[in-house]
């Protein structure tokens, strides 16, 4: 039988049966791997509360409840503090990992975006392949780079897919999500809860797309036109940020409150949650980006399956290549602006 507090997670079914099965003898480590948005974070925060639980996660205990509020002393969550995992948390997560428990039969450390450990793995080999009998560590990354592949080998796989369209639809509309808007969401979530349940919340996503849907309509043939189109596609790739970020300022000062009805004197780890914080808005900035990206190339693909003339063909096919050049682009972290200007310059050459 699932716990409880695993039957939150959405979809991953095979994943949840994994970990049910581990909650009464769990081993030393977990890689939990999979894309952005597929619930790896929500799973491993509901694995912790089960550990912690005295009755293998209720769901509804002070052990379970302090867990997912992440506020559980025997539950860490260790965040990278810049572009890729430091020497110093490396060395760090080792030190963490030898203290007793204080309040349940595990301690657990949740490491995030170890995808990004680089050359500090060396550092946490022996740890993650040997902790204290005490201690369970799960390893979140997006992939499995050579970096990662040795630890990788040390832990339990736990794979995480994109969720199809009828689990995201199920879970918007169980969250009070309209049945119609929540399928036009899950149509342009890309399998991600996190982004499907952002623009569920958000008025300005159908204006968004649109916007991207007219662009070839637009070009005009003169540079001033592309100026002006990039600048409000940047723009409105900003708009789901205000979301995100007045969620953030609700997070901080609901901490900030919890902290002052402790007596702490401030916001234990705020540098590291302001940094998240950050990461986060890139991180939504991004998304909406290639997701306009990715509705361009439709338009285009369109026109290629709609003509029959062979010139037309050719003009929607370079186009849909430098579409997919633009989204391999913005991997590298240029500039967005430039970034369109080329892109739109260069499809305005094609008309």
């Amino acid at each position: 039988m699932t716990a409880p507090v695993l039957a939150r997670v959405v979809g991953q079914a095979r994943a949840v049966r994994i970990l049910a099965a581990s909650v009464a003898a769990p081993v030393h480590a977990y890689l939990f791997v999979g894309p952005p948005g597929t619930g790896k974070r929500e799973a491993a925060m509901a694995f912790a509360a089960a550990l912690a639980c005295p009755d293998g996660g209720c769901g509804k205990c002070d052990a379970c409840r302090e867990t997912l509020a992440g506020r559980h002393p025997d539950v860490v969550v260790v965040e990278r503090r810049g572009a890729s995992i430091l020497t110093a948390q490396a060395q760090e997560v080792v030190r963490m990992a030898l203290r007793t428990p204080r309040a349940a039969r595990f301690q657990v450390l949740i490491l995030v975006d170890f995808h990004l450990v680089e050359n500090v793995a060396p550092i946490l080999l022996k740890t993650i392949e040997e902790p204290p009998d005490t201690t369970v560590i799960l390893v979140l990354a997006e992939t499995v780079p050579p970096e990662l592949v040795t630890i990788a080998s040390r832990c339990v796989t736990v794979a995480f897919e994109p969720l199809d369209d009828a689990e995201v639809v199920s879970a918007l509309v169980a969250g009070g999500v309209d049945v119609a808007a929540a399928k036009t969401v899950a149509e342009v979530a890309g399998g991600r809860l996190d982004r499907a349940r952002l623009l569920a919340g958000e008025e300005g996503f159908l204006a968004r797309l649109e916007r991207w849907r007219t662009v070839p309509s637009r070009l005009d043939g003169t540079g001033a036109t592309v100026v002006q189109l990039a600048a409000e596609l940047v723009a409105a790739a900003s708009e789901p940020v205000e979301a995100v970020r007045a969620r953030q300022e609700a997070e901080m000062a609901e901490l900030a409150s919890q902290a002052e009805r402790f007596g702490e004197r401030g916001i234990a780890g705020k540098a590291l949650i302001e940094d998240r914080h950050r990461r986060e808005q890139r991180r939504v900035r991004t998304d909406e980006m290639r997701a306009g990206l990715a509705t361009l190339a439709g338009v285009y693909r369109a026109r290629l399956n709609g003509s029959p003339l062979p010139a037309a063909m050719s003009v929607a096919l370079r186009a849909v290549d430098l579409v997919g050049e633009a989204h391999e682009r913005l991997t590298r972290n240029v500039n967005d602006v430039l970034l369109l200007e080329w892109l739109l310059l260069r499809l305005d050459s094609l008309a």
